[in-house]
């Protein structure tokens, strides 16, 4: 079996259509893992959350999906970031929500854990320093594990040799992580719909189940005509222009 894995698609539907057709390609459409924020920031969220839902996606939810729900307060977003949660909330379709409501902050799919932020604090926490991924190493029960909300690819290694009990890598277009299930890790597929590594391609991996290996892909998309819907929608300039840059 192999299995798409996507995170942080921000209603950009471009970019979601050209990783999905990047993983049929591949043969990697048995399953699609989502690890939260499928909405927030860009044009198309009922149409983001409509795909996933035709694709039965296994996901959790992020705090953008929650922020356009109404779940979570906006006083802790940047003002950008809460004005297009507050649109995102206005195309919203009761049906939308409901599906949004329904996926769990944190889910187990065989040797995986899925959560957005991390396994300490689900929805918030971005696991970029030693002292978070510790924290949610702590947590894991799984041998392997699957986060999201940086928008950076990125491996996570426990070892108790490394002088920080672990060590975190950041993951190019094209590595293959090699699973052992004595090896705990985690991985960060990065962002489909919002890179910020400073490439502007969506992100995405596949995990082949026969082989054990977790595979890291950049796919090309349409940029600017993601930019030219959020311009017509009104959304904030900084989060139209960033997609060019990957920031």
């Amino acid at each position: 079996m192999r299995i798409a894995i996507v995170s942080d698609v921000h209603a950009n539907l471009a970019a979601l259509e050209a990783v999905l057709h990047h993983a049929e390609e591949r043969r990697a459409l048995d399953q699609v893992w989502s690890l939260g924020d499928m909405v927030g920031y860009g044009p198309q969220p009922r149409e983001v959350l409509a795909r996933l839902r035709e694709l039965d996606v296994r996901g959790v939810v992020g705090n953008h999906d929650l922020a356009a729900i109404g779940q979570l307060p906006l006083d802790d977003f940047n003002p950008d970031a809460a004005t297009a949660a507050r649109w995102t909330a206005r195309q919203l379709q009761p049906s939308d929500q409901r599906f949004v409501q329904s996926l769990p902050q944190v889910r187990r799919e065989g040797d995986f854990t899925l959560v957005h932020g991390t396994l300490r604090w689900p929805v918030w926490e971005y696991l970029y320093s030693y002292e978070s991924a510790r924290a949610h190493l702590q947590r894991q029960e799984s041998p392997f594990g699957l986060v999201g909300h940086t928008h950076v690819p990125m491996l996570v290694v426990e070892d108790s040799r490394f002088p920080r009990g672990c060590e975190l890598y950041y993951l190019q277009d094209g590595t293959t992580v090699e699973l052992d299930r004595g090896q705990r890790l985690v991985i960060n597929p990065g962002g489909v719909g919002q890179p910020r590594d400073g490439d502007p391609r969506a992100s995405y991996a596949i995990y082949d189940t026969d082989a054990a290996t977790v595979t890291l892909h950049r796919v090309e998309y349409d940029i600017a005509a993601t930019q030219r819907l959020m311009r017509e929608a009104g959304l904030p300039l900084w989060l139209i222009e960033r997609l060019s840059v990957g920031r």
